[in-house]
């Protein structure tokens, strides 16, 4: 499938511009917002370039975790500044870091930040991206939005009262200055490239590179070759997955009901490895329904594991609600995919994800409250495991096809190249860049 959104490939860097990537966090923390960071940076610095990251001293879930100030990594300049520590519990205590982190940064860009330098900035806290647009125009940088998600339209789709009205509408607007200032906006598929192009910013500026996986070290494991199987007693069941952040952006219901309906169902086990905000209460609620013995809950595990741990399961779930289509996209689709297991798409039936799904025939798309789709769906998929095996084999090929991890690289160093190329106050310039994700 043609984005629409084209890349070049192949050209030579004439300048080697500085690289500065800007979110609040980098390796050794592992959140998947981490981990895509990380692996780019280490693979730029590895091709000669000089990289730069400025982050926070804390880990996802561990605020204070208070990592060194400075080191270098793998060939990347790491720069850890000070933010408070009050942690995610709480919208006000997360705000209040926010605010520190924004601070600490903004000090940090102004001190690092030269003429030409590439500013690189995430969406990690949110907004981040104006900060760094007013810090480009005042040091002589270009500016490249990488947009995990789309802000404040999320906060606003999951209800926090304040973003509503004018507030709201006032961020709406500084965001989409940054969007139209910058000199790329890369994002993560074609329903949130319509969204960018919306809020004003010019579409050959517009760069889709999904988000991607370490797929060499992830790759299919049979059940009999895999310990945690027999570790977590998990020999003789269907084993219905879900790894990772279980957040506001998701939904649990569904999935439940769809576990009530088959609680007399003895050999389905429903795994949930990770946290997040919605995992003590969906902890909760399954108690207080009686469904114990369905379910298990276990910790993030450790990377060496990772593997084994997307293994396990004979199919995994994601989920994203359906008025969050173009402004998140899960990126645990392609960890599932690289372990060859098939997808549940718990989303909107035209959803980025959900139409992979049906186009590589990798698994099952159910519409969030259908839970008697879900059910029976699930009861069929046990019943006829040749078909799993296959939709499992279909995931990893899409994958192996469109979705590794070098072709992700590879299209990003187009995208520098071409910024390269601009001069620094070009705003005529327009950069094409082909990224052919299927």
């Amino acid at each position: 499938m043609h984005t629409g959104f084209s890349l070049s490939r192949g050209s030579s860097i004439e300048h080697m511009n500085r690289l500065i990537f800007l979110n609040r966090f980098f390796h050794p923390d592992h959140s998947a917002t981490s981990q895509i960071l990380s692996s780019l940076a280490f693979y730029l610095a590895q091709t000669g370039r000089e990289v730069h990251v400025i982050t926070s001293r804390q880990r996802y879930g561990q605020a204070g975790a208070n990592l060194p100030a400075q080191e270098i990594v793998r060939g990347v300049h790491i720069r850890r500044v000070y933010s408070t520590q009050c942690g995610r519990s709480r919208l006000v205590g997360r705000g209040i870091d926010y605010l520190s982190f924004y601070a600490s940064v903004w000090r940090c860009m102004l001190t690092l930040a030269d003429q030409n330098d590439i500013l690189i900035a995430k969406t990690d806290p949110p907004l981040l991206s104006v900060l760094a647009m007013s810090a480009a125009e005042r040091r002589g940088a270009h500016l490249v939005n990488w947009l995990q998600d789309l802000y404040p339209e999320v906060a606003i789709q999951l209800g926090v009262p304040f973003l509503k009205g004018c507030i709201g509408r006032a961020l709406s607007r500084i965001r989409d200055a940054s969007l139209r200032s910058a000199a790329a906006n890369v994002v993560l598929g074609r329903r949130m490239a319509e969204r960018v192009v919306s809020c004003g910013a010019s579409r050959s500026r517009i760069h889709v590179i999904p988000n991607w996986c370490d797929e060499e070290q992830i790759y299919p494991i049979d059940h009999s070759e895999n310990p945690l199987r027999r570790l977590w007693a998990l020999d003789n069941k269907f084993v219905v997955g879900y790894a990772g952040n279980l957040g506001r952006a998701h939904e649990f219901g569904t999935i439940l009901d769809a576990a009530k309906r088959l609680r007399n169902e003895h050999h389905f086990i429903f795994l949930f490895i990770g946290s997040g905000h919605y995992f003590k209460e969906l902890d909760q609620r399954v108690k207080k329904s009686g469904l114990e013995n369905l379910f298990r809950f276990v910790p993030y595990q450790e990377e060496m594991f990772l593997n084994q741990a997307l293994c396990v399961a004979d199919v995994h779930w994601l989920s994203l609600r359906p008025e969050l289509e173009g402004f998140i996209v899960p990126s645990k689709f392609y960890g599932i995919a690289a372990a060859g297991r098939p997808v549940i798409s718990i989303t909107a039936k035209d959803g980025e994800i959900a139409q992979l799904v049906r186009q590589y025939d990798c698994g099952v798309v159910i519409e969030p409250g259908n839970s008697e789709a879900l059910a029976d769906s699930l009861v069929l998929l046990s019943q006829n495991y040749e078909r799993v095996i296959a939709m499992g084999v279909h995931a990893r090929a899409m994958l192996d096809a469109h979705f590794t991890r070098r072709q992700a690289f590879e299209r990003w160093r187009g995208v520098l190249q071409a910024i390269e190329r601009l001069p620094i106050e070009g705003g005529s310039s327009s950069i094409s860049v082909d990224t052919r994700s299927e």
